[in-house]
């Protein structure tokens, strides 16, 4: 690990496809099928084996945040892009020049309760993070350190 500070993320998943409770299952996944260039670029870019994470549950009845995961690995090429059967596949990918990358998230605890997006929108102290910003549907995204500390205060 470098001499980096610890940063953190927000990285958002359907209930119905990985769950929370998926993770804790598994205890380490590959964060496969992410194909936006720069939610792309936060996972090749930004993160480092150690960051923490907010495990948020998208396109659900109650979007939230669900639980705290961690990075495991640094980024590497998704296989998928290259499994013709996958419905992430990319023709344009080149092994020797991959597009998309992953990486592996280690499950921390799962939160005794949802913290919901209309919840995390009632707080003033919040409304500069990505998640609440209008029109923004990416499904990996930097948290502040200040937001962290207070997003863990509400559980």
């Amino acid at each position: 690990m470098t001499g980096r500070p610890i940063r953190h993320w927000l990285m958002k998943s359907e209930p119905e496809a990985f769950s929370i409770d998926d993770l804790r299952r598994r205890r380490v996944e590959a964060w496969d099928g992410v194909r936006n260039y720069q939610a792309r670029n936060f996972m090749r870019d930004g993160m480092r084996p150690g960051d923490k994470v907010f495990f948020y549950h998208s396109n659900c009845a109650e979007p939230g945040i669900v639980g705290i995961a961690e990075v495991a690995s640094d980024a590497y090429p998704d296989p998928s892009q290259f499994d013709a059967k996958s419905k992430y596949f990319d023709p344009a990918s080149k092994r020797e020049e991959p597009r998309w990358m992953l990486v592996d998230v280690k499950f921390v605890k799962k939160l005794k309760r949802t913290i919901t997006l209309d919840e995390l929108k009632g707080h003033g102290a919040l409304e500069d993070m990505p998640l609440l910003r209008k029109g923004n549907r990416l499904s990996v995204m930097p948290v502040g350190a200040a937001e962290w500390k207070y997003i863990l205060a509400l559980e």
